[in-house]
């Protein structure tokens, strides 16, 4: 049993066995890694939890004439302030209470934030085997 845990020389077996050149870029390979910004997403969360809050408040009463979303990536696309503000005022037309200050409270949150874009970095379609 010794003889089977200590290699030639006193070695141990793993020492004793020599090491492939492309071993390691091989199993860093194998890992998947998704890289991302964990404070922006973190921020990003944030934004949409606080967005459904107020829109709750604001349309309490008339909740089926809330709109469906608020896609944030739609009003980062767009470069200006006033385009996002005249889109959002259009979205909340439906609204009866005075949506003015959720929509300057928005415009100001959304800039700190970037438009997310899904990276497939180092994964390859699955193949059959």
């Amino acid at each position: 049993m010794a003889a089977y845990r200590v290699g030639r020389k006193g070695q141990s077996r793993l020492a004793a066995s020599p090491r492939e050149p492309g071993a390691a870029l091989q199993r860093r390979q194998a890992r998947v890694t998704v890289r991302y910004d964990r404070r922006e997403l973190q921020n990003r969360l944030d934004v949409e939890k606080w967005i459904e809050e107020k829109l709750v408040q604001l349309y309490q009463e008339q909740v089926e004439q809330m709109p469906e979303e608020v896609n944030i990536d739609e009003l980062l696309e767009l470069q200006t302030d006033e385009e996002r503000s005249s889109k959002l005022q259009i979205m909340f037309t439906t609204c009866s209470r005075n949506t003015d200050e959720f929509i300057s409270e928005l415009l100001t949150k959304l800039r700190g934030l970037h438009k997310v874009e899904v990276k497939n970095v180092g994964l390859a379609a699955p193949q059959e085997h």
